[in-house]
């Protein structure tokens, strides 16, 4: 088994550890009101983009997500929450260097013992999450609970939908797929960029990802017989019945976006296995991009 498997499969034991702990960081975390940014890079940006969009979405206050290298440093927020598992990614140290005394900085990384500690004003460690692998599972989805779980949006059927999102074969046919398109809506636009990601870096396949409501707006042309669109969360009315219409698969569950995810990791893995490539290795990668001075 990789690194990568092992680590995917122990995700909804972390979920559960993370979820019980959201208590013990509270002071770290934003209170409703709060005019935040989260940011990061790779995955962990893609996972900012999930804990905003649900943030504003339950009313706790003005949510934004930046790639670290992006952020607007003209703005003013009450806090800036950077998600950075290794604690030694360039952009983010130097951006929080940079609002150092400025704006209060959370990070929340999988190692504490990191240049990160020194930068940010509050930290979060989630150690029991930190991973071998360079692709990223565990770390970007357990900060996502935690925060999911600080704003009252997770309950113990994310973590069942997990369960069964590890044990369910993979919809036939998949693996073979030559393109795959992700979609959301809302907070899993950011899951379905995440899960085009974890696809190209772990198989090298062709991947995109949009909200579902603009798949409609050019995209569809691409997707034929040989290829598949992927639905993370509630798909729009008629969306299912038009990609089948052109010959793509069209794949969705009634499982939380979340457990979606998870699916959509083991694809990874299968389709890097039917391709003869080891997805601990990804091409051109290192588990952290420092960069030199």
């Amino acid at each position: 088994m990789t690194h990568v498997e092992d680590e995917l499969n122990s995700q909804p034991e972390c979920w559960i550890r993370a979820a019980e702990e959201v208590g013990r960081h509270r002071d770290a975390l934003p209170v409703p009101g709060e005019r935040i940014a989260v940011v990061g890079c790779g995955t962990s940006y893609f996972m900012a983009q999930a804990v905003a969009a649900l943030r504003e979405g339950a009313g706790r206050g003005e949510s934004d997500a930046f790639a670290a290298s992006e952020f607007p440093c003209g703005r003013s927020y009450d806090r800036v929450i950077a998600l950075t598992r290794s604690g030694t990614t360039t952009e983010v140290l130097q951006l929080l260097s940079q609002l150092r005394g400025r704006m209060r900085t959370t990070a929340v990384t999988a190692d504490p013992d990191t240049p990160v500690s020194a930068v940010a004003d509050d930290l979060v460690a989630l150690d029991f999450a930190d991973e071998c692998s360079v692709v990223q599972t565990r770390f970007a989805t357990t900060a996502l609970t935690l925060l999911r779980a600080h704003l009252g949006r997770h309950t113990d059927s994310v973590v069942a939908d997990a369960h069964t999102a590890l044990a369910i074969p993979l919809p036939k046919g998949l693996v073979g797929c030559a393109q795959f398109t992700f979609l959301g809506r809302g907070w899993t636009v950011g899951l379905a960029n995440e899960a085009g990601l974890k696809m190209r870096e772990a198989s090298l396949s062709w991947t995109e990802a949009y909200p579902a409501m603009e798949y409609r707006h050019g995209p569809i042309s691409i997707t034929a017989e040989g290829t598949a669109t992927w639905m993370l969360g509630e798909a729009p009315d008629g969306l299912a019945d038009q990609v089948r219409a052109t010959g793509g698969l069209w794949i969705d569950s009634g499982l939380d976006p979340l457990a979606e995810l998870v699916r959509v990791q083991r694809l990874a893995v299968a389709v890097a296995a039917a391709r003869g490539l080891d997805p601990d290795r990804p091409r051109h990668l290192t588990r952290s991009v420092i960069l030199a001075p």
